[in-house]
């Protein structure tokens, strides 16, 4: 069944426009309220929410509707999504609400949802959501004397930042680190350097000044260059890249290198293999990570399970299979042992604690295999049908074909934005390139 309002990661869009507006974001709160309602009042919403100016406008609305129902309505403020998720849980809410677009610019926003397991919701209750959201729900309204009410609890960010240092080995701290990290003006501006310095840490914070339109704008981990600056600048020992709702993280090394999430989940889990503590004999990532990961943990004796795109899909795979690590090269990892989500703080932590136990610089540590030549690129056109088009099909045949088992093509549409990814990998740079370009060349083509 086709989604109208639902993508791979929550409802997203441009604000103020289809379907980012206050009314559909009331009728959310409507819908969602209405679906957790179990007949009783009273049930717990908490919100929470990233920098973006459009977040006031689309928390007001959801509150209006989430309290229309008789929802009793917590506002977290700017805090991390996988804070909201824990919280969630903590709080023993019925939903979370997380209002963020992510890594997206500022003029996007959008709606995540967490049951009161901490975990996104599943496609069968957001397509029931979606068909609320178009009915007439009045006649379900709560009575004058029975409308929920909403309150301000900013203070329980500490909660979370308790929670992500407990994530740290009793035995070890961040004594003698000098560590820079990237706030990208979103989420994690307060949590970030908090739990970093009360861990031992000499922090050094930049883009932790957000004013409602900067989030994400040059830095954090999609525009890692201004930290690569920092950390040559500052001699410093690590520097950490989040992304506007801290849901995802990349690290640089002290030499200036960036460690993208298919590196940190090589040392995650060989680490925690080592220790007896991975769970399912291996990890699940994404069809785009690299497959030297795969490799890797082939030479380790783990596997390597895949998934389609998208951290949801990670998460799923890990919970009907028994795995506790999972997550994407983009940096989303899930570490089940922790959170329900992914969580780019406290995956940071558990890369430094393997620092720290080794003592060995982060080059070293994070540089546990060579990576595939891997391409890349985007075409910025609508509509994913287009990848039915003979033409195009066959060029995608052909590029397969080319690399003759020693390598991949992934094509997909992005769930979030117009565009078509195009991404090949094999161990001859130069060949993987010609397939992207080819590829890309059909698909301009048949797109005019």
């Amino acid at each position: 069944m086709s989604r109208k309002y639902f993508g791979t990661d929550g409802i997203r869009g441009k604000a103020n426009s289809f379907p980012m507006t206050p009314d559909i974001a009331m009728r959310v709160g409507m819908a969602v309220g209405l679906s957790f309602r179990d007949g009783g009042q009273g049930q717990r919403v908490v919100i929470g929410k990233d920098t973006r100016r459009s977040g006031y406008m689309l928390e007001n609305a959801l509150v209006a509707g989430f309290t229309s129902m008789g929802m009793e309505v917590f506002l977290l403020g700017p805090i991390p999504t996988p804070a909201v998720a824990m919280l969630c849980r903590s709080l023993r809410a019925d939903i979370g609400v997380m209002i963020s677009a992510s890594h997206n610019p500022y003029y996007d926003n959008g709606i995540k949802l967490f049951g009161p397991d901490g975990y996104k919701l599943s496609d069968a209750l957001e397509l029931q959501i979606e068909k609320l959201i178009d009915d007439d729900m009045s006649a379900h309204m709560s009575s004058h004397g029975e409308i929920g009410r909403a309150k301000r609890v900013d203070g329980d960010i500490y909660r979370y930042i308790e929670f992500a240092k407990r994530t740290m080995p009793r035995h070890l701290s961040l004594n003698g680190l000098r560590i820079v990290v990237d706030c990208a003006n979103g989420a994690a501006y307060k949590v970030a350097p908090a739990a970093l310095w009360e861990l031992g840490a000499e922090v050094i914070t930049i883009n932790n000044t957000p004013n409602g339109t900067n989030i994400n704008e040059d830095c954090g981990s999609t525009h890692p260059e201004g930290l690569i600056r920092k950390v040559h600048e500052t001699r410093a020992d690590v520097g950490i890249a989040l992304d506007g709702d801290a849901d995802r993280v990349l690290m640089v090394d002290e030499n200036g290198t960036i460690i993208d999430g298919d590196q940190l989940m090589a040392v995650i889990a060989e680490s925690w293999s080592k220790s007896g503590r991975l769970i399912g004999g291996g990890i699940v990532a994404t069809i785009m990570s690299n497959l030297g990961l795969e490799r890797f943990l082939g030479d380790q004796g783990l596997t390597l399970a895949r998934t389609k795109v998208g951290d949801r899909y990670v998460v799923e795979h890990m919970r009907e299979n028994g795995f506790n690590v999972g997550g994407e090269q983009s940096g989303h990892i899930v570490l089940s042992e922790f959170g329900t989500t992914g969580d780019g703080l406290i995956s940071a932590l558990q890369i430094l604690a393997v620092m720290q136990e080794q003592q060995r610089p982060l080059s070293e540590v994070c540089r546990k295999f060579k990576p595939v030549p891997q391409i890349l690129k985007n075409v910025r056109v609508s509509g994913g049908k287009l990848l039915e088009n003979k033409s195009v099909m066959q060029a995608i045949e052909e590029g397969k074909n080319a690399l003759n088992g020693s390598g991949r093509v992934v094509i997909r549409p992005s769930g979030t934005e117009p565009l078509i990814r195009v991404m090949a990998e094999g161990d001859d740079g130069r060949l993987v390139e010609t397939v992207v370009d080819d590829i890309i060349t059909a698909i301009k083509t048949a797109a005019k």
